[in-house]
């Protein structure tokens, strides 16, 4: 009878510790920081979700996630970065503090500052589609403010891998 409790014992502490592990585990994402450096949180957001809470005079200090789908190729001073729910981000950094890597597209980025809604100007959107390299017949379609969703990353922890 001892043996038989002591080993439900064993069995249940095993698991329990188990799941506290699992339970405990925090996304880790191995790479380099530009900007602030920030503790990566349980919370950061993979969708768009941020942006529901708020209306275009808000913003929201947040962390998110996602892939870097464009760079600024002038100077690395802007991303655009893809979400797990296709909305795109158009980011920039805080108070043009810090660059990212103008060959960074297509890694896993997180993002800790604010976010918030912008109507982009056409003017601003011509800025940054010249900085993309858009054909005179390209920038001659811009017609139009653009609502967006945007951020301001006070730093970006950019992954080793993608």
């Amino acid at each position: 009878m001892l043996s038989k409790m002591r080993y439900f014992n064993t069995i249940t502490t095993v698991f329990l510790v188990g799941v506290l592990f699992v339970s405990c585990k925090q996304e880790t994402i191995q790479g380099d920081y530009f900007g602030q450096e920030f503790q990566v949180s349980g919370k950061a957001s993979k969708t768009a979700a941020p942006f529901d809470q708020i209306s275009e005079k808000d913003s929201l200090q947040t962390q998110m996630i996602g892939e870097i789908k464009e760079v600024c190729q002038a100077k690395g001073c802007w991303m655009k970065v893809k979400l797990e729910s296709d909305e795109e981000v158009f980011v920039r950094f805080k108070d043009y503090g810090f660059f990212v890597p103008k060959d960074a597209a297509g890694k896993k980025v997180v993002m800790n500052g604010a976010a918030f809604l912008e109507e982009m100007s056409v003017e601003d959107q011509k800025h940054y589609a010249e900085d993309e390299g858009a054909s005179e017949e390209e920038l001659a379609q811009i017609t139009a403010p653009k609502r967006t969703l945007r951020f301001e990353a006070d730093g970006v922890l950019i992954a080793n891998q993608p």
